[in-house]
């Protein structure tokens, strides 16, 4: 079971013990609906890539974000950014559990805590949170920001928050401010496989990992990819709207079954039932992927699905 409570996306290792081909992957928080830009999209794959287009790829990044773009640096994804900016800060710091594994181990000696026992020293925090999919306001965000004694840090895992740019305190960041914030491109876009996030943070942080990282951070198509798309307004706010609709039709769908869905975040919904894997097992049992966690043997987190995927899971509950 480890190859599905450890981390979302094992179809493979579900298709060779369970069989089947027609799977449907629900274990993950990715758009089921990918930016379609990409499969159309030139990519020059016999140069390395130019300076000023990582540098228009983080304008882009940087106007889409709602800061200067003196702050914002591209990464080869977020779980990589995590634990350099973890690397750098070091100290003590608490992370507010349950969260992304991940935010245990950026810092070493990292301890978990409750949203309302953080306390003063570095803190590591998602909005929205995975795998609950609790959102707090900026107003909250700020006090915790305000919290932070001297040499501390809040460390503000946004992966989420395209689906609400209202969330995000990407607009405060600032050289005097002991906040950094990490984005993610794939899971708004769908695109998880092109491996690109952004650090957001003061500019001598960002020298650090920018020094870490080396002359070319990024692939071509990850700058490509990702420039075109934050320039595709029209498709973003779209999509939006779309994801919150098909949130609640995923809404309806659980709470026909018997289940109390929780979650802010249209991207996936957590329900706790008295044997996760059980339901797990069930659905397995009909292709269909979802993701249990080890640590919480009641939870089941159900991603958003695409095409006929709402059609497959009623019937797969049903069926229980």
């Amino acid at each position: 079971m480890t190859s599905w409570t450890w981390h979302g996306g094992g179809l493979e290792a579900a298709r060779r013990h369970y069989g089947g081909n027609d799977w449907i992957d629900l274990s993950t928080g990715i758009n089921p609906h990918p930016w379609p830009g990409a499969d159309t999209h030139s990519i020059d794959w016999q140069r390395l890539p130019e300076r000023h287009d990582l540098a228009a790829l983080e304008a882009a990044a940087a106007g889409y974000f709602g800061l200067d773009p003196r702050h914002v640096c591209a990464v080869p994804g977020t779980e990589i950014a995590l634990r350099l900016v973890g690397g750098l800060i070091g100290g003590t710091a608490r992370y507010v559990a349950p969260t992304y594994r991940t935010h245990g181990e950026m810092i070493t000696g990292a301890t978990p805590t409750a949203l309302d026992e953080a306390g003063s020293g570095t803190l590591i925090l998602a909005n929205p949170n995975n795998p609950d999919g609790r959102t707090l306001p900026p107003a909250r965000l700020f006090e915790l920001l305000d919290a932070r004694a001297d040499r501390a840090w809040l460390l503000l895992d946004e992966a989420f928050a395209d689906v609400d740019p209202a969330l995000s305190l990407a607009g405060a960041i600032d050289d005097a401010r002991r906040l950094v914030i990490f984005r993610s491109f794939g899971k708004f876009f769908g695109l998880a496989g092109v491996r690109l996030g952004f650090v957001l943070g003061p500019a001598p942080i960002l020298d650090a990992v920018r020094a870490a990282l080396g002359a070319w951070p990024v692939s071509a198509a990850a700058i490509a990819i990702g420039t075109a798309g934050y320039r595709d307004h029209k498709w973003i706010e779209a999509m939006r709207g779309q994801l919150y609709a098909e949130a609640a039709a995923l809404n309806a769908v659980l709470a026909g079954a018997g289940h109390r869905p929780t979650g802010a975040c249209p991207l996936f919904r957590l329900v706790e039932v008295p044997d996760g894997m059980a339901l797990f097992e069930q659905l397995a049992a009909q292709a269909i992927l979802t993701r249990p966690f080890a640590g919480q043997p009641r939870w089941l987190r159900i991603g958003l699905p695409g095409g006929d995927g709402l059609a497959r899971l009623e019937a797969a509950l049903a069926h229980g």
